[in-house]
C-alpha cells in the first residue's frame, strides 16, 4: 500500500487520494473550462512550477481521469475523459460552497493579476462589443510595471490577452486597483458603485463603456448568495 494513501476502502477515501494531491483540483478547474494545452494550463495556475503540473497531469492520466493525445499541429492535448467530466458538479460545486461561505476580505488578500485576466479573458462574451477588432487595456497602477497592464484584444469573436502591448489602438482603458476589478469578477463589488466612487475608471469609447456589465460577464460564482454572517 502507498503510504501516502489513506488504507480506506470508502469511495471518499479513494477519490481523495486521486483529487486531493495539492494543486489537483485547480488543474481540473482549468481543464473543465476548455484549456487543453500546457503552456495555457499554466497561465490558469501561475504559481504552479512546469514540473508540478506536468507531474499532477501524468498522475490524472493514470487514474483515467485525464487522456493526453497530440492535436490537429501535433502539439499534445489534454482532454478529460468521462471520468474528467463526471467532476464537473464536484469542481463548481467547491466554487459555490467558497463563494457562499468564505469571508469576502480572505478571498480578496489573494490577488494575482495574471489569473484575474485568463479568467476574463476565457469568459468574455463579445457580442455586445463592436463587429471589428476592440482592444481593451486593463491597468492596475499599484502594481509593479511589469504587470501593470493587460490587453484583451476581440477580434470577429476571437479573445486574446496579451501581457505586451500588442501595438493597436485601444477602445477602452480600464484604470483601477487589482482589488475593486476583483471584487467586481468575484461578484463581491458592482461595477457602477466602483466607479462612482473612484476605484475604478472607464476612458474612451464610451459604448464599450456603457456595455461592460454585458460583455465582461464575470465570474461562473458571481451569482451565488453570500451566506458569511
Amino acid at each position: 500500500m502507498d503510504d501516502r494513501g489513506y488504507g480506506q476502502f470508502c469511495p471518499v477515501a479513494m477519490a481523495s487520494e486521486i483529487l486531493c494531491s495539492r494543486w489537483t483540483v485547480l488543474v481540473l478547474r482549468e481543464l473543465l473550462a476548455g484549456t487543453t494545452r500546457f503552456n495555457e494550463l499554466r497561465r490558469g495556475v501561475p504559481r504552479m512550477s512546469p514540473a508540478l503540473l506536468s507531474k499532477r497531469l501524468k498522475e490524472l492520466e493514470r487514474a483515467g481521469v485525464v487522456i493526453a493525445a497530440p492535436g490537429p499541429k501535433g502539439v499534445v492535448e489534454y482532454r478529460l475523459s468521462q471520468a474528467g467530466e463526471d467532476l464537473h458538479p464536484i469542481v463548481m460545486g467547491m466554487g459555490m460552497w467558497g463563494q457562499r461561505w468564505i469571508e469576502s476580505q480572505l478571498s480578496l488578500k489573494n490577488l494575482d493579476p495574471s489569473l484575474l485576466m485568463w479568467d476574463i479573458r476565457r469568459n468574455i462574451d463579445p457580442t455586445p462589443l463592436p463587429p471589428r477588432r476592440c482592444t481593451i487595456q486593463f491597468q492596475y497602477p499599484e502594481l509593479p510595471p511589469v504587470r501593470q497592464n493587460w490587453w484583451l484584444v476581440v477580434d470577429h469573436g476571437d479573445v486574446d490577452l496579451c501581457s505586451v502591448d500588442p501595438g493597436f489602438e485601444v477602445d477602452l482603458f480600464v484604470v483601477g486597483a487589482l482589488r475593486s476589478m476583483t471584487a467586481v469578477w468575484m461578484g463581491i463589488a458592482a461595477i457602477g458603485r466602483e466607479v462612482e466612487a473612484g476605484r475604478l475608471e472607464l476612458i474612451g469609447d464610451a459604448a464599450v463603456a456603457r456595455s461592460i456589465q454585458q460583455w465582461l460577464c464575470l465570474s461562473p460564482f458571481a451569482r451565488e448568495t453570500r451566506r458569511v454572517p
